[in-house]
């Protein structure tokens, strides 16, 4: 299965309590800079990248960036409304007409953009939700992100690139609109019933763990739907979006998603592990080396386990025996 990054890993890791960052040092370089010693350190760990667009990529320092890629590829572009202050209160989603225009007109530049570079884009609507009781009419604001994807999704398709979905319950906005799988389904069902089919799910896996939602589990329920579009790997506590290092904290549950992802099949045709990776205070480049080396770790594991015996297990809802089978592809 091939890899990918957010370059976002290599920033200089602010907060709102550090504004300007755990590593001030980093606060000034540019997406080239980020770029270069991202390749200089992961070099083939790393197929490829991916970037906000305008933000960190657009055509401005485009070919600066394939330049210090080195031949590694842009494998996807997203959505940067949630960076942007005038989208404040919303921007697929807002209700002043004008603003919520313009960020309509702001996410078609950035999937023309990717369809430029045959790279699918994501959609993360970070920003679209609201923060009190009585903010936001909800029906309204519904219909407002689901025309938004909607109309994102069609200019896609055009390009001939699929659009993920990837949901978030809060910041952000503290309450996101798409906040859950349940919602995400909600939306791309939506809008199958329009005939809009080039939808699909971008499961960042600690966004799964603050809901306390079953990695496994919505892996294999995507996988079946045929929804199962992309990944943002990493690990966390389950109450923010820690984005640590993949295998660290929830390890038997990637161990799970490991074998669901290898039933489905994914990366067959094309599908990458994406790492979402936050390093406050750790070295970037050892932080994503000890990831994709943890994931290989994992994925290794995942394959030791005797699957039919574990169907068979599966079968009967027999924990016990099902142990007895991970433990045993663990070496014990």
């Amino acid at each position: 299965m091939k890899t990918s990054l957010g370059i976002w890993a290599f920033g200089s890791m602010a907060t709102r309590f550090v504004p300007v960052g755990y590593k001030p040092e980093l606060a000034n370089e540019t997406t080239v800079d980020r770029v270069r010693r991202a390749v200089e350190g992961l070099g083939d760990l790393i197929d490829g990248y991916e970037f906000h667009y305008p933000q960190e990529l657009s055509q401005e320092n485009l070919d600066d960036v394939r330049g210090a890629l080195d031949g590694h590829d842009i494998y996807a572009v997203a959505t940067g409304l949630h960076l942007d202050p005038r989208f404040g209160r919303g921007g697929l989603v807002s209700p002043d007409d004008a603003t919520r225009a313009e960020a309509v007109k702001r996410t078609l530049d950035a999937v023309d953009f990717a369809g430029e570079l045959g790279a699918p884009f994501i959609i993360w609507p970070g920003i679209e939700g609201y923060n009190y009781p009585f903010q936001s009419p909800y029906g309204e604001s519904w219909q407002w992100l689901i025309e938004g994807v909607g109309a994102a999704a069609e200019r896609a398709a055009r390009h001939g690139i699929k659009i993920f979905l990837e949901h978030k319950n809060s910041e952000p906005a503290m309450k996101i609109l798409m906040r859950n799988v349940g919602m995400t389904l909600h939306v791309i069902h939506k809008l199958r019933a329009q005939g809009i089919d080039n939808v699909q799910v971008n499961m960042d896996w600690q966004h799964l763990l603050m809901n306390g939602e079953s990695l496994a589990e919505n892996a294999a329920l995507l996988g079946r739907e045929g929804l199962l579009g992309h990944q943002h790997a990493n690990d966390g506590w389950g109450s923010f979006d820690d984005d640590n290092m993949v295998g660290t904290i929830r390890f038997m549950e990637t161990l799970e998603l490991a074998v669901e992802l290898r039933r489905a099949r994914y990366g067959e045709n094309g599908e990458r592990l994406g790492f979402d990776l936050y390093p406050y205070t750790e070295d970037a480049v050892a932080a994503v080396r000890r990831s994709v080396l943890q994931w290989r770790f994992i994925d290794a594991a995942a394959s030791r386990i005797d699957d039919t015996a574990l169907r068979a297990a599966q079968a009967e809802k027999d924990a016990v025996a099902a142990y007895e089978l991970v433990y045993a592809a663990l070496g014990g």
